[in-house]
């Protein structure tokens, strides 16, 4: 029989809460729920106002692993969804506002990826996202020599960065903005992807062709694009163990020596959030937001 849970007024069955998700860690699907619920405080502003797409791995990472970005069917009629543009024309897609509504995603066992921009302003980019990926032998370690020359970089044009585990090999970094579409957040951060590589060519590359990148870092520029999305604060990855994508400190950056140092599980996020707070919460807050430089004009152009 399926267990009927009452979360803020709202009725959800939850199924299967003894199922193993994670063979590797034994981490079962009633962990992932109470994970969700643990840390639902930080994660839901970074959630609210943003249409959500789901990687969806209900039989845990060895199984069959899918995106969904239309709302599921059986959706509750109280959680919130919204008409998202999209170049094939409009798609329905869910919005998690509230702590039931966060449950009831959860017990779909769904890594969380949301776009750079909220429902009520689809034009605008309010952040702009940089994904550090690691080409065997580098590591995070690399990444965070890359996220520190971003750093400043982007310090220089008055834009404040604040970094994350990707929850898997790599590093993310995020920075609220303002007044910018999503098309030329994308041409900003591939300007300075193309200067990082300019800069170290023998640790950066700025191109996504895959025979390129062993020992290098990719700065994947193009998550910045309208109909692109990224990993979520705080969610789960469909790894094998229940690793998440977590925020760190500057200072953690600066002093990572080894792979696993930045390696954060489920089990210690609630623990560092006691300790640190929310370390992205300037990413909710507009008075932290920076603005994207205009294009430089072309060569030859005349005003």
């Amino acid at each position: 029989m399926t267990p009927i849970t009452e979360v803020e007024g709202r009725r959800l069955a939850l199924s299967n809460l003894e199922k193993v998700l994670y063979p590797a860690t034994g981490f079962t699907k009633g962990e992932v729920l109470h994970y969700y619920a643990t840390v639902a405080d930080a994660l839901l502003p970074h959630l609210r106002d943003r249409p959500l797409s789901f990687l969806r791995y209900p039989d845990g990472p060895d199984g069959q692993v899918f995106f969904a970005k239309n709302v599921p069917p059986g959706t509750p009629g109280w959680v919130t969804t919204a008409e998202v543009p999209r170049s094939e024309g409009p798609a329905r897609m869910v919005v998690v506002q509230d702590l039931a509504s966060l449950v009831w995603a959860a017990n779909l066992v769904t890594e969380f990826h949301t776009p750079q921009w909220v429902i009520h302003e689809p034009e605008l980019a309010d952040r702009l996202v940089f994904d550090l990926d690691p080409g065997a032998p580098a590591t995070v370690v690399e990444c965070c020599e890359v996220a520190l020359w971003l750093r400043e970089r982007l310090a220089a044009d008055g834009i404040e960065a604040y970094p994350k585990t990707s929850g898997s090999k790599g590093l993310h970094l995020l920075a609220p903005v303002r007044g910018a579409s999503s098309e030329r957040v994308t041409e900003y951060a591939k300007q300075l992807a193309v200067e990082a590589e300019r800069a170290a060519p023998r640790l950066v590359l700025h191109r996504m062709t895959r025979s390129l990148r062993p020992g290098k870092v990719f700065v994947d520029w193009s998550q910045n694009a309208a109909r692109k999305t990224t990993a979520a604060p705080y969610t789960l990855r469909a790894r094998a163990e229940p690793t998440v994508s977590a925020p760190v400190t500057w200072e953690e950056v600066e002093e990572c020596r080894s792979a696993g140092t930045l390696t954060f599980l489920a089990s210690d996020v609630a623990p560092r959030l006691q300790d640190f707070g929310d370390l992205l919460a300037p990413l909710t807050d507009a008075r932290h937001a920076g603005t994207v430089p205009a294009p430089e004009p072309e060569a030859g152009a005349t005003s």
